[in-house]
């Protein structure tokens, strides 16, 4: 976004410290969606979302992004993402520990769910790697630049957008020093 974040950033790594909080932001990564709709991707009632949509939406996670016309002369609104990123440097590091938990417990929703749904004989890949490398500072670049670039051509229309085939995958990758090494010179 031009000119940096916007000024209404508060704290959005706490209203994402929720997997439900998750999974509401993903369901609206491509197009804006109404609560009813969103209550029917998360499977709850939609008097159930409401609080976490104002708690998205005051941290300027999500906004509304229009309005949609209904029988009767009511109209619902239509949640979208915002545009910007939320910047890390807003959100405290208790308040990233948090939402990398979050995160950590809606991917272990997901697995939960391809486990079950392969029981039950659909076809549900899973692939967990957990692996130590020990990397030298351009090994490390140069791994920050394949993930990057991979995550750059999977992200793009042909592949991700609303219109595109194939199946949703869950991506997550965290690269975390596990010793301390010196601060870049520079």
């Amino acid at each position: 976004m031009p000119g940096g974040a916007p000024s209404g950033w508060r704290n959005p790594h706490r209203a994402l410290a929720d997997p439900l909080r998750i999974r509401l932001l993903e369901a609206l990564w491509f197009s804006p969606h109404s609560v009813k709709e969103l209550a029917e991707t998360v499977g709850l009632p939609p008097d159930r979302l409401y609080y976490h949509l104002r708690q998205l939406e005051q941290a300027a996670v999500i906004e509304v992004g229009g309005y949609r016309p209904l029988p009767g002369g009511k109209v619902e609104r239509l949640y979208q993402r915002a545009e910007a990123e939320p910047p890390a440097e807003k959100s405290s590091p208790e308040e990233m520990v948090a939402f990398l938990g979050a995160v950590l417990d809606a991917t272990k929703v997901d697995i939960t769910a391809a486990h079950m749904a392969k029981a039950d004989g659909q076809r549900r890949d899973v692939a967990v790697t957990r692996a130590a490398l020990r990397l030298t500072n351009e090994g490390l670049a140069e791994l920050h630049r394949m993930l990057n670039d991979v995550q750059e051509r999977f992200a793009t229309p042909e592949f991700a957008g609303p219109e595109a085939e194939g199946t949703w995958v869950r991506v997550l990758v965290a690269l975390v020093d596990l010793e301390e090494r010196p601060p870049d010179e520079g």
